[in-house]
């Protein structure tokens, strides 16, 4: 239900924004740019439906954000949340290994290089 709530809000933006971008600052918008629109429904009608859709499309946004706060999955909150840190006994102090440090033993001495044999 919850992923239905986020998807039906996602589209609901799309065509809020596509709403949005169709109008135009001062009234002007979709309608100024089909002359034979102003005959069919007229300049006011075109901007009141713009208008009411705006508003409606800007309701159901809240609407559902309401609606998707409500329905998200309950998670572990930060308080229920805990981290165990291993206890002090579980880890091994250094002094109780019995072994020594191996002794140091000299690098092997560098050798020159031989030059690689003759190709025939």
């Amino acid at each position: 239900m919850y992923v239905a709530i986020i998807v039906l809000t996602v589209i609901v933006a799309v065509m809020l924004i596509g709403i949005v971008l169709i109008q135009k600052s001062k009234g002007g918008g979709l309608s100024s740019q089909f002359g034979g629109a102003g005959n069919v429904m007229g300049v006011r009608q075109t901007n009141s439906f713009l208008e009411k859709a705006t508003w409606t499309l800007a309701a159901l946004i809240v609407v559902l954000s309401v609606a998707s706060a409500y329905t998200m999955p309950k998670g572990q909150g930060a308080a229920e949340v805990r981290t165990v840190a291993p206890a002090a006994t579980q880890l091994p102090a250094a002094n109780q290994f019995d072994t020594e440090a191996p002794a140091a033993t000299p690098a092997p001495a560098a050798t020159p290089a031989q030059p690689a044999p003759a190709a025939e």
